[in-house]
């Protein structure tokens, strides 16, 4: 009866022998390209073409790829991550701008009224949860993660399978219709501009400079206020003691940065709204969904999806996807939409690493351009799919799934590692920031 206990620990420590066999290995030979390191790019241009394709990060992905198949130290597959999310985020978003100009694809447009009103309170709420990172237990930060993203993703699905349900029923109108009138016609996507519309599409000509000027502005400001508040060994631009007056300082400005900008957007937005009424002498035609709720539901969704990416570790796609189809945003534009926020994040976390001295730029940027070349692919498979099939729930269902294996993957780990802590009798107990 001895056995069984003994058995299962033995089998509980076979996952962390395993990436400290592949951390030696990784640290020891460096010469060359190994089988691991091939095996790993072709694992990150599948996870980088799936997470493209559904408007997602991909970082939940990514992780366990360099962190167990190249070997990377955590810390090291961190940084790498960010380079691989931006370059994967790039590709998507140059590829929704340059498809959406051409007039190929106007139905996934990036709703930039979103992105502004999103942006600055999901940057705020990255820092607050870093610090609820530090100070939580390993054991804590697991569950949550767990809990949270099984019922994000439960979710997630029970949308797919209504919007699935939907198009099934127009797909039926749309035959009876054309059966009718004795001609063909495209089943489920007969009117592309407005099957995707979720806002960004607003009849304006040209591209949205003063919008995404807004969105630069935001970044800059957060950027320069991480580079001098640094990381947690007071590593950063300037010399600032670690959780000393100047440090807070720095870190609640962020408070109010992010309070500024968001009103700025809101009066900006309800002045055009009252412009463009004035001008047509009624209500805008045009309206969206997002027009028809609280305007301060968005930030307040954003700062709390910022809040448990900074918790849980991960990036914001895995979470801004779901919350936005849960608003009601169309999957194409959500999906547009996330990539273009994931941008400006993982852009910021990758200039940081930059900044702060990061081994491996040149190792870390192969594997964004990796990651880049996968997300066009990615992009292009999925919307041939849709087009094909004619349903645009399939990016739903997409998300579903690679939120659910990485629920399973990072809940795996994090057990682990948390089990470890229990073995060797370290303190599992809540901490303080500092």
């Amino acid at each position: 009866t001895s056995s069984h206990p003994s058995s299962s620990s033995s089998l509980l420590t076979k996952p962390p022998q395993w990436r400290e066999h592949l951390l030696l290995a990784d640290s020891s030979s460096h010469v060359g390209l190994g089988l691991n390191t091939v095996a790993a790019w072709l694992l990150s241009f599948l996870a980088a073409s799936v997470s493209s394709a559904g408007g997602v990060g991909g970082g939940s992905l990514f992780l366990p790829i360099l962190n167990l198949v190249a070997g990377l130290s955590l810390k090291r597959a961190t940084a790498y991550s960010s380079f691989m999310v931006t370059g994967g985020a790039a590709s998507n978003v140059l590829y929704n701008l340059l498809c959406t100009g051409c007039g190929r694809r106007a139905a996934a447009v990036i709703d930039y009224d979103i992105a502004l009103l999103f942006q600055p309170c999901l940057l705020l709420g990255v820092s607050i949860g870093v610090v609820c990172n530090v100070m939580f237990p390993e054991w804590l930060i697991t569950a949550l993660f767990a809990l949270f993203l099984a019922f994000c993703t439960t979710k997630t699905l029970r949308a797919g399978l209504r919007i699935w349900s939907s198009e099934s029923r127009g797909a039926t109108l749309a035959v009876a219709a054309a059966t009718a009138h004795g001609r063909e016609e495209p089943l489920l996507l007969p009117h592309g501009t407005d099957a995707g519309n979720g806002g960004g599409a607003r009849g304006d000509a040209g591209f949205p400079w003063k919008d995404v000027s807004v969105l630069v502005m935001v970044w800059l400001c957060f950027f320069v206020l991480h580079v001098f508040i640094g990381d947690k060994h007071g590593k950063g631009m300037i010399r600032i003691k670690p959780c000393g007056v100047a440090y807070w300082l720095i870190t609640l400005s962020q408070v109010p940065f992010a309070v500024a900008f968001t009103a700025y957007i809101i009066y900006a937005k309800r002045k055009k709204q009252v412009l463009h009424n004035q001008e047509d002498g009624k209500a805008n035609p045009e309206s969206t969904k997002m027009d028809t709720l609280p305007t301060l539901l968005f930030p307040l969704a954003a700062f709390v999806t910022g809040a448990l990416s900074g918790l849980f570790g991960i990036g914001g796609g895995l979470l801004l996807n779901p919350v936005l189809l849960q608003i009601g945003i169309p999957p194409q534009t959500a999906a547009a939409t996330s990539s273009f926020m994931v941008l400006f994040c993982a852009s910021m976390s990758m200039v940081q690493f930059i900044l702060l001295g990061m081994q491996g730029i040149g190792e870390a940027s192969v594997y964004a351009g990796i990651c880049f070349v996968a997300s066009v692919v990615g992009a292009v498979v999925i919307e041939r799919a849709i087009r094909k099939s004619g349903r645009v729930s399939l990016i739903v269902f997409l998300v579903t799934g690679i939120m659910a294996v990485s629920t399973v993957i990072i809940t795996f780990f994090g057990a682990l590692d948390v089990w470890a802590q229990y073995t060797s009798g370290a303190y599992m107990g809540f901490k303080l920031p500092c």
